[in-house]
Formats: C-alpha cells, structure tokens, sequence
C-alpha cells in the first residue's frame, strides 16, 4: 500500500490522467447541482486510457461507475451496458460481469470515491469489488456523510495515491463546497473581443444551451432592473426545453414594471424584488454593467462567454481581479471561469 500526499513523489503521468478527468468534470459545472462535479479516469496496467467519465447530474451515476463501465466494454468487448445510466444496475451488473479484468488498473478520480449509501450505491465499495491495483485521488470529500472512501480502499489494500492536481481538484469542488455550507454566486457575462457587451446577441448557440441548462438547476437567478425595462427578457429554458428558475429582480427602491414583461408571465415561476441575494443555495446572476457594479463584491466566481468579434458599444470598466480556474471551447466562443482572488 501506498498513500502520497506529497506533489515530488507523484509519478508524472498521475497528473495527466488527473487533467483529463479535470477536464471531463468540467463540462458539467453546476450542472450536478447539489451534487459536486466529478471526472474519473481508467488506465490499464500498459498505462493507456481505456475509460473517462464524469457525474453529470443528481441521481445519476457518479463519475467513476462512468469510467468504470467505459473501460469494461474497451477492454472485454461487451457493449451492451454502454447506453445504461441506472447507477444500481450498473454497480450490480458491473460487479458480476467484471472478474479480475482491473486488477493491475488504476482509476483516477478528482474526488475522494463515496463511501455511503445515497441516491446511488457507493463508487468505494464497487472499486473495492472490482479490485483495482490503485486508485489516484484528487481532493478529499468535504461531505462527512460521504467521506472514508479512500480510508476503506487503504484497509482493503488498495494502493491509495492522495493529493495529485490538488489545486486544481480543490477549485472545481470549491462551489460544492460554498453551497453546502451556504450559497455560490456567480455572474454570467458574454462579451466580444473588445470587451462590448451589449448591443443584442453576443453569444453563439452553443453557449446560449448551456446557459439554459443551467438555469433548470439553480435556485434563483437575478437579474438587474435596468436590464428588464430595456430587454423585456423571458429568462426560461427553452432551448433545452427545461425549467424556468425562480427569479430575483436587483432593485434597491420601489419600481414598477410593465406586467406584460414576459418574465412575468412564466407559469409556476416565482418572481422577488428587492437588493438582498438569498442566503443559501446556487445563485447566478445576468445582468449587465450596472448590475456588476451594484454586485461585485458578492459574487464568488465569474462566467465569461468572449465572442470572437469586434463591435461597438459599451465596456465594463470595473476593477476586479480574478484567477482563471477553467476554459474551454464553448461553439465558437471561448468559456472562462473566473474565481474572485480574494474570496476565501
């Protein structure tokens, strides 16, 4: 057994295959929601890539029964459970069929493996089954609840490799965590180029999806009061034909709005006024630069979509720092996850 928390003792390619699992995971930021977002990675004992996958929503199977089921059709042939995502029929199912095919792999997982019972059976009990050589984790579960899965992997001698890419790891879990004990806010914003972001649409489809789907998961979305009297949004799901979130209007007086807005006509939605964010939950706000301004102190992370254009119009001039934690291609436009560098 062998348990390593120590970056210069980490076999180089453990950080690669972390990475791709990273990668994996962050497609489905907040999608998950209130469940973390999670990678995993299969490696065979040639040390090739045989399975990958990611949590990609509450209720569904975790990030390694993913990977797991992935690697079992690549390595034996059998493909029948590629399309299954019933997560106890695949612990069940890949428990019997599996033998001693991953006894010299290795699973890396970005996120501590579960070790309790929930929505889904716990991903600790079916590795320990399958008898894997080892498992590389990434961060250690946050969830007292689901904690001790890598304590269990060690007693039942799997080797255990902590800590690789933990930075890293330990951002992608950082909104789990602040929902968790309270809420996560982030602001979503499209710009071009040269920084304009108004003038019509900004973002391509692509982006416009997944700014959709994630409205279906949050709990409340707000929205600047400026921005409504101008705009006239809807602020539904419709291009994934989804749930239309609960909305929040910015206002820090007494204003009155046009009752023909047709966000207020969104059946089964919920709309609040007031300057106050909720206390709890995942929190997303739309806006543009006076809704920034009013919030940037609140917000914990930014969503940036940059359109690969030059237009005229108007910038956002603020001051604010940020890391970027995360991007990637998103259509045409490139996706940048921010976090603020002073928030704790």
């Amino acid at each position: 057994m062998v348990v390593s928390t120590d970056s210069s003792s980490i076999h180089p390619s453990h950080s690669f295959f972390m990475r791709l699992a990273l990668n994996e995971a962050w497609k489905y930021q907040f999608l998950t929601y209130p469940n973390p977002a999670v990678g995993a990675a299969v490696v065979n004992g040639c040390g090739a890539l045989v399975g990958i996958g990611a949590h990609k929503e509450a209720g569904k199977p975790h990030a390694e029964v993913l990977a797991i089921r992935d690697a079992y059709a690549a390595i034996s042939g059998d493909r029948t459970l590629n399309e299954c995502e019933d997560a106890a029929f695949l612990h069940k199912e890949l428990a019997s069929r599996c033998g001693t095919i991953f006894n010299d792999c290795t699973i890396y997982v970005t996120l501590e493996p579960c070790n309790h019972t929930g929505r889904t059976p716990p991903c600790a009990s079916l590795i320990e089954k399958l008898g894997f050589k080892r498992v590389v984790v990434g961060s250690a579960d946050p969830n007292p609840h689901a904690a001790g899965g890598a304590a269990r992997l060690k007693s039942a001698g799997v080797e255990v490799v902590e800590g690789v890419e933990i930075e890293a790891c330990d951002n992608l879990l950082e909104p789990f965590k602040r929902w968790q004990n309270g809420r996560f806010v982030f602001f979503k914003l499209a710009q071009t180029l040269n920084g304009i972001i108004d003038g019509g649409t900004i973002s391509c489809s692509e982006s416009r999806r997944w700014v959709h789907k994630v409205r279906t998961k949050i709990d409340t979305l707000v929205i600047g009061g400026r921005t409504v009297r101008i705009d006239r949004p809807v602020l539904d799901s419709r291009l994934v034909e989804g749930k239309a979130p609960d909305v929040q209007i910015f206002t820090r007086q007494n204003e009155k709005f046009d009752p023909d807005i047709p966000l207020f006509n969104v059946a089964g939605r919920k709309v609040h006024f007031g300057d106050r964010l909720p206390d709890s939950g995942l929190v997303m706000i739309e806006g543009g630069e006076g809704t920034l301004r009013a919030l940037e102190s609140r917000i914990d992370w930014m969503v940036l979509f940059v359109a690969p254009d030059l237009k005229e119009g108007t910038c956002y001039n603020g001051k604010k720092n940020f890391d970027i934690v995360h991007q990637r291609r998103s259509g045409r436009d490139t996706m940048l996850f921010l976090k603020d560098r002073n928030s704790g």
